[in-house]
């Protein structure tokens, strides 16, 4: 995959982003809205590269992307992973020092019609806790339509979440 958008480039991962990888975890809002996603050593920030990078010939996903300014830093991703049953679910994070730029809502719509074609779908799911404002503004700016908001499951605990769906078309 490689992308441009006016301001970004979305790419596949190589081997020598697990630094950039590694430090755009460590922010607070990582930590707090996708613990699972914060890698705390560069090792395993390059641990997780290597399976990503190859999940990229197959089918079956996560399909995770870097998302690169023009001048070639990495701020962050964007993925499209499956839930099961033909759902996918979109993510994204952009690391802390490169936030409110519109940044992930520039890399989502740029991605989503892209990876949906790939994957063969025409629905794809968005969640997030209720109070992660930021990402329901990237989803909402993207053209996701709230379906649910309550109690759900999210990363396997009971939580306030939202549940949001974008349609291609």
């Amino acid at each position: 995959m490689l992308l441009e958008t006016e301001r970004l480039i979305i790419t596949e991962f190589t081997p020598d982003m697990a630094q950039a990888v590694h430090e755009n975890s460590l922010d607070k809002d990582n930590r707090r809205f996708v613990p699972d996603e914060v890698f705390e050593t560069v090792e395993e920030a390059a641990e997780t590269i290597d399976f990503l990078m190859s999940r990229y010939g197959g089918s079956e996903g996560p399909f995770v992307y870097p998302v690169l300014t023009k001048d070639g830093s990495n701020i962050g991703y964007v993925q499209a992973v499956p839930l099961g049953d033909g759902v996918w679910e979109v993510g994204y994070h952009i690391g802390a020092a490169y936030t409110k730029k519109g940044y992930a809502t520039e890399a989502v719509r740029a991605f989503l019609p892209v990876i949906m074609k790939n994957i063969g779908i025409d629905k794809m799911a968005g969640v997030c806790l209720a109070d992660n404002i930021a990402s329901r503004k990237v989803m909402e700016k993207c053209g996701f339509v709230k379906e649910f908001e309550g109690i759900g499951d999210y990363q396997g605990e009971k939580r306030n979440i939202c549940r949001y769906c974008y349609s291609l078309g």
